[in-house]
């Protein structure tokens, strides 16, 4: 099987993107997993701090595992925003393929230092255990709620994006294997709308980095921004905030429609259902699948 970097760039050339999708329980993976296989595509896991907390950090990299070699499917797993290297570490150590250092609110040298140490753990360790990790790092804010918003969280502007040069020189020092910009995008769904993307510097960070580039806070993006920021050089998006509302949505509808229904088996299935389906449309729209 092709490793997930080699996944990366065979999407990067073809001018598609690989589907990122997070979890905090065993149901969302379930509809993730059977979306993907519907679709024969590969799929990335994402596992953040809290909800790694919630699921278990090493039960998640066993569970990935054992699908990967079982059913011999690309299915990865991915540290998403954590915040130290002690975490990174610790995620790296219990299996994980990839992890994300979010040192966004550092300054940008201190975020160097500790993105370029998180780098050559996962090169050490890929070398004593002979496997490819991955590291990931943001750079410019784009908030860090997966939620229902108002408006557009503070902070958070055109002076924050991502400029190519600081792109370039951030890669340059640290090392990373992705990065992660901030293009217009953000963190959570805002229930207006949620802001164009701009495409153009997209492609002009990707050409000034030399790395695939990830598109974080991917929930609520207009279908023509995806197309066209696939286009100018992202790789991988991330989806999480629409799963969790879909999810949400179909366990409130069934179990006010039976309200006396108490096996989860039961009332979670709508919900594995309703994330399975938003997953297949994502994936089909990423991959260019009709």
């Amino acid at each position: 099987m092709k490793t997930l970097y080699e996944f990366i760039k065979e999407a990067e050339e073809k001018k598609i993107a690989i589907g990122h999708f997070n979890i905090s329980n065993i149901e969302a993976l379930h509809g993730i997993y059977n979306a993907a296989k519907k679709l024969g595509v590969p799929v990335i896991i994402g596992v953040s701090e809290g909800e790694e907390e919630f699921i278990g950090k090493k039960e998640v990299a066993a569970l990935i595992k054992e699908i990967r070699e079982n059913d011999k499917y690309p299915i990865f797993l991915n540290a998403d925003h954590h915040y130290s290297f002690e975490s990174v570490k610790n995620a790296l150590d219990a299996g994980y393929d990839a992890a994300i250092i979010d040192a966004v609110k550092l300054p940008l040298e201190e975020n160097i230092i500790l993105t370029k140490k998180c780098v050559e753990y996962a090169k050490e360790l890929s070398l004593k255990e002979g496997r490819e990790i991955l590291i990931e790092a943001e750079l410019g804010f784009i908030g860090q709620s997966s939620k229902l918003l108002d408006v557009i969280p503070e902070g958070i502007s055109e002076a924050t994006m991502t400029k190519p040069e600081d792109a370039k020189y951030f890669a340059e020092q640290t090392g990373i294997n992705l990065i992660a910009p901030s293009v217009g995008n953000v963190h959570g769904m805002i229930k207006g709308g949620n802001p164009r993307l701009d495409i153009e510097r997209i492609k002009n960070i990707r050409e000034a980095c030399g790395i695939p580039m990830v598109l974080h806070g991917g929930s609520g993006i207009a279908d023509e921004d995806f197309v066209n920021a696939i286009q100018a050089g992202i790789s991988i998006v991330h989806i999480n905030t629409e799963i969790r509302v879909a999810y949400k949505e179909a366990l409130e509808k069934y179990l006010k429609e039976n309200p006396n229904e108490v096996a989860p088996y039961k009332f979670l299935k709508g919900g594995v259902d309703a994330i399975e389906s938003v997953v297949e449309a994502r994936l089909r729209l990423f991959s260019g699948i009709k």
